[in-house]
């Protein structure tokens, strides 16, 4: 017989527990499942010199935060970690760690849903998927024509460089993880060779702010769903937390060694085909200084804050990066005995047996309503807001979810 209860949460990250923050203020019944532990991903899908981007003054969840430390500073991996268990005991959340829901499906008995998991049944009326955008590991489908003999790691399990072979590192994305695993690696003393993907430079600082304090000033966090330029979403911007916080910029790789290069087209025989498109890439993720700088200095005209100096300015021309012709590289001559795939993740929702999801598997909502009732999403990027699946965004979906349980409820 499946146990009775109003609302199943189904992951244990910070949505989750932003969700049941507010589902406890109104006196909603509920539990969180969760497959691991509490933050599984940031205990074991991270590598362990993993630096938070912003600084310690963005990492809020509904009633609690920022943690203790230099407000201006970047918390470690295991600061994150912290924060989180801290907030789950302040706020007692009913976390059920070590259970995976293997299917979601709609039922004529007691409660709306019924959710099977490996250690029993559920009967809820409300059911939300709180498992954040971060799913299935996504590689090329050139990975399966590496040699045997070349290790290869998606970024979700890279943890340090002594967990590689000893040699060369082809590194392929060009994202935040991709980019602070490079200094991972040169950090360690190993040759390393990246594979430019999409990338969006913004400054670390900026008229001696931080991006995050202009981030929070020009309010593009609360930009919403609607308001979204249409086309594909941009990738996210570029900056690091890591060495107290710089600037990326690929260009400073290929000074310190790095071998930059275009898209990773295909393998054939021990070879890696690369695109010739390396320095179009740089000087499109160039343009998210430009784009940043226009916006900051519109908002700072508005503040009455003057014309910032010429050693400020981030929108000045760039020198065109060294990179390495594009065609074949011969992975055994180069040295190259490891790949890390920094190439993003795909969807998994394959234990919601209901109609919300398209073709491809992604989420059907609306500000995380879906078509069923009772069914929901939060932690995704642009459920609502720019900041939907960030650390400080996800209380206020979590609230108005809350409130739209308690509604449905009453």
């Amino acid at each position: 017989m499946p146990q009775r209860i109003e609302t199943v949460i189904v992951g244990g990250g910070q949505a989750a527990l932003a969700l049941s923050y507010h589902l406890r203020a109104l006196g909603r019944e509920h539990v969180i499942l969760e497959r691991a532990r509490m933050a599984e991903r940031w205990r074991s899908e991270r590598w362990d010199s993993l630096v938070f981007q912003f600084p310690r003054s963005s990492m809020t969840l509904p009633g609690f935060g920022p943690p203790a430390g230099d407000p201006h500073g970047f918390a470690p991996r295991e600061d994150v970690v912290r924060f989180l268990e801290d907030y789950r005991a302040r706020i007692a959340a009913p976390l059920r760690e070590g259970v995976t829901v293997r299917a979601v499906t709609a039922t004529a008995g007691p409660g709306r849903y019924h959710v099977d998991t490996d250690a029993g049944a559920y009967a809820a009326d409300h059911v939300v998927a709180a498992t954040g955008p971060y799913h299935t590991p996504a590689t090329s489908p050139a990975a399966a024509g590496l040699p045997a003999g070349v290790a290869q790691v998606h970024a979700s399990r890279y943890r340090n460089p002594a967990g590689l072979p000893p040699g060369g590192v082809l590194v392929v994305g060009s994202g935040a993880s991709g980019c602070q695993i490079v200094e991972d690696l040169l950090d360690a003393g190993r040759t390393v060779h990246l594979s430019v993907g999409h990338h969006r430079r913004f400054p670390r600082r900026y008229r001696g702010r931080d991006v995050w304090w202009w981030i929070e000033q020009v309010g593009v966090l609360d930009q919403t769903i609607e308001e979204r330029p249409d086309g594909p979403p941009a990738p996210n911007p570029l900056v690091t937390g890591a060495r107290g916080g710089h600037d990326i910029d690929l260009r400073d790789y290929a000074a310190a060694g790095v071998t930059l290069l275009g898209h990773l087209e295909g393998v054939q025989e021990g070879r890696c085909y690369f695109a010739a498109d390396a320095v179009e890439e740089i000087a499109r993720g160039d343009q998210g200084l430009v784009s940043f700088a226009k916006v900051a200095e519109a908002w700072a005209e508005r503040a009455g804050l003057g014309r910032p100096a010429e050693h400020e300015r981030v929108d000045r021309p760039l020198p065109v990066p060294r990179v390495a012709p594009a065609g074949a590289l011969d992975l055994h001559v180069a040295g190259i005995t490891a790949v890390v795939w920094a190439t993003g993740y795909r969807p998994d929702f394959g234990w919601v047996r209901l109609p919300v999801l398209d073709a491809s598997g992604d989420a059907v909502h609306r500000r995380g309503l879906s078509a069923c009732p009772g069914f929901y999403f939060i932690g995704l990027p642009w459920l609502s807001k720019l900041k939907s699946s960030v650390l400080c965004g996800v209380g206020e979906d979590a609230e108005r979810i809350a409130a739209a349980i308690d509604a449905g409820r009453r």
